[in-house]
């Protein structure tokens, strides 16, 4: 009896001591799974890609030479030559007022080069001087005389439709539309033509200021998903831009007067990553209504990225139009920027309206 007890209590003692261990490897096997698994969820580290250089007017890393000169362009407007051809390939553009309420565009392109860039219409001394300051060829297509003699006077690198109308090669009438609404650049012939001229076609830059991932992370202010700049709301002469927050890209569609703003043939809409708009004493200096814009001095501006928006100043630093806060430079985000210039009365904070919807 003894003895069958004693076989008892040893049999109780193995089983016991086989289910420890049965618990033990399965704490262990549930262990390494867990392992297994957070290796498996968590995220591969990013190693951000190293470029050579940097286009110098949307500080996108590239592999490519960056020294191909800027491509100014005067871009028309007037709802008659809407959808334009070609914005959605610019790095920046300047929208101003021309004559009445009617605003200009100044298209640069280096990063990118479209093969059709128009209408084309004619110049204006603020916008070849920009041109200038921002070392780009000047590409326009007619002038009254004392601006062209003011082009040539100045030195300014210019190429002029009215010199190569319709040839065939830098410039091309279209059908689908009446003068002066249909005069398209071939961008293409640009750098050839310029050369016969005996312009530089390739040029250094330093860039503009761009902010680094970790500051494009934290930017400050006020949500803006939706912008819109009034131009004028008299329905005979409306222009009134929008700008539309799109939180999948992290760009902002433009509009005008209502109609999303698209490339002619594509219907590609026109995007951007930053709206700068700046305000800068505007006054009309003869009959014709043409005006004389102070971009020297400086003054309010608003900077929106990344759906928020920026209450700052602009300054004009060595030539280039640079928001800024306390006199110090703040980053654009890399990639297309739209700048618009407004007129200092009423102001923008009378024109521009900026709200999260």
């Amino acid at each position: 009896m003894k003895r069958f007890l004693c076989f008892i209590v040893v049999l109780i003692v193995l089983l016991v001591s086989c289910s420890e261990d049965e618990k033990e490897t399965a704490k262990d096997n549930e262990t390494k799974e867990n392992e297994v698994e957070e290796k498996t969820d968590s995220p591969e580290e990013v190693v951000e890609e190293e470029f050579e250089h940097v286009y110098p007017l949307t500080g996108v890393g590239t592999n490519k030479d960056t020294d191909n000169r800027i491509v100014s362009i005067m871009v028309n407007n007037h709802q008659k030559a809407r959808p334009q051809t070609g914005l959605s390939q610019a790095d920046i553009v300047f929208e101003i007022l021309a004559e009445g309420k009617i605003t200009r565009l100044l298209a640069m392109f280096q990063s990118e080069s479209p093969e059709v860039v128009g209408p084309v219409r004619s110049a204006r001394e603020y916008y070849f001087d920009l041109a200038e300051r921002y070392n780009a060829l000047y590409i326009y297509h007619g002038a009254a005389g004392f601006i062209d003699d003011m082009i040539v006077n100045r030195g300014i690198h210019f190429l002029n439709g009215a010199i190569y109308d319709n040839d065939g090669n830098l410039f091309k009438r279209e059908s689908f539309r009446r003068a002066p609404h249909n005069s398209y650049l071939q961008f293409g012939a640009v750098y050839d033509v310029a050369e016969t001229k005996g312009y530089n076609v390739t040029q250094s830059y330093e860039p503009l200021p761009f902010l680094n991932e970790e500051e494009l992370g934290e930017i400050p202010g006020e949500d803006a998903g939706h912008v819109e700049i009034v131009y004028s709301d008299n329905p005979t002469t409306m222009n009134i831009v929008e700008f539309d927050y799109d939180k999948t890209n992290e760009k902002y569609t433009r509009y005008s007067d209502g109609e999303k703003t698209v490339e002619l043939n594509t219907e590609e809409p026109i995007q951007v990553d930053n709206v700068f708009i700046v305000e800068a004493t505007h006054q009309v200096v003869d009959d014709a209504g043409r005006r004389a814009i102070d971009l020297e001095t400086g003054g309010e501006a608003y900077l929106i990225q990344n759906g928020k928006v920026q209450q700052l100043q602009w300054e004009n630093q060595d030539g280039k139009i640079i928001p800024v806060r306390d006199g110090q430079p703040v980053g654009f985000a890399p990639g297309k920027t739209w700048v618009n210039v407004m007129p200092s009365s009423p102001g923008i904070g009378q024109s521009v309206t900026v709200t999260n919807e």
